[in-house]
């Protein structure tokens, strides 16, 4: 996936070892899991994609393409970070690159308390709405239009 938009000189995006996403997964969304409770088993067919400021990750966000169709996952923000804008750069950087390649639908599991933050990024609820580890999802959608 090509990243246009320009960055700050200290920022980089490019991919990420599935290492390093377990790691970070593992400390903000389930530190009270295992680590394998992280892991997808379809990790290795996915792109993964880190933003890194002077060189240290700061956020990570996992992708799934099927045809046309783009699916992002585990999104997550080392914790000392969050707020800083660090996500929101990382992913509209990877939703734009997705968009430019011709995904026609984008799509993410929000959890409910976060719908709002994904709804910024052209991303809208769809009827869909389940419950995982304790906490309430709903299917979050982008569809290009014709």
């Amino acid at each position: 996936m090509q990243i246009s938009k320009k960055l700050p000189k200290n920022v980089r995006i490019g991919s990420v070892n599935l290492d390093l996403v377990w790691s970070i997964r593992h400390q903000v969304m389930w530190p009270d899991r295992d680590l394998d409770y992280v892991r997808l088993d379809d990790d290795r067919e996915g792109s993964h994609w880190g933003l890194f400021l002077d060189g240290t990750v700061m956020s990570v966000v996992s992708v799934f393409t099927n045809g046309k169709q783009a699916q992002f996952r585990k999104f997550a923000t080392l914790k000392a970070h969050q707020g800083n804008g660090y996500g929101s750069l990382l992913l509209h950087h990877v939703l734009s690159g997705l968009r430019e390649e011709g995904y026609v639908r984008i799509w993410c599991n929000a959890r409910r308390s976060k719908a709002a933050f994904y709804e910024k990024f052209g991303l809208a609820c769809t009827p869909e709405v389940f419950t995982k580890g304790g906490l309430d999802y709903v299917v979050m959608e982008w569809r290009k239009k014709d």
